[in-house]
């Protein structure tokens, strides 16, 4: 942003520049009218009212300066061009590792829930134990709720695992481009 306000600026001076040439060559040419003599004396050739050669090249500046605005203006085009794009680029970004952290959060959330029917069931198991009374239902819950939490627990592991392949796979891509980071692209 400090290059489009820079060439802002530069904008701003140079048409101060013109403005001011343009103002002295209009007030010159009222004033060189003045200084004409009256009619009735004889009359003296009258001064151009500004200098040919000084108003070429107050049009050269002026067209000049006309090609570095536009030129200006296009550069600017082209960075917010290009910052609306890495923008864009970044929002899709943080939008899928958004997803990525939410499949996550489900499957650890499953892996808790999973955890305390375990728990629940290995003391309704000890307990059963401890009156003396082995009851098969107790130990196939036991072994159900076993087996859901060793499930949840390997789904908890692989969306980890696609968590952290999601936030390297944009790294790894911009090393294999060239080793550029975002701070870079930026510049």
């Amino acid at each position: 942003m400090s290059e489009i306000e820079e060439y802002e600026r530069r904008l701003a001076m140079a048409f101060e520049r013109i403005s001011y040439s343009v103002e002295r060559l209009s007030t010159r040419a009222p004033a060189a009218a003045a200084a004409v003599p009256a009619p009735s004396a004889p009359a003296a050739p009258a001064a151009p009212a500004a200098d040919p050669a000084e108003v070429a090249a107050l049009k050269s500046a002026l067209d000049d300066e006309r090609l570095a605005n536009a030129q200006l203006e296009e550069r600017v085009k082209a960075i917010r061009s290009k910052q609306d794009t890495q923008v864009s680029a970044l929002e899709t970004k943080v939008r899928g590792q958004k997803e990525v952290l939410a499949r996550l959060e489900g499957e650890l959330s499953r892996l808790r829930q999973a955890t305390e029917a375990l728990r629940a069931s290995n003391l309704a198991l000890r307990e059963a134990n401890e009156a003396g009374v082995g009851k098969p239902e107790l130990i196939n819950d036991g072994l159900r709720a076993e087996l859901e939490s060793l499930h949840a627990e390997r789904a908890a592991e692989r969306a980890e695992v696609e968590t952290v392949l999601a936030l390297m796979t944009p790294l790894l891509e911009d090393a294999a481009a060239g080793g550029t980071t975002d701070t870079e692209e930026m510049a």
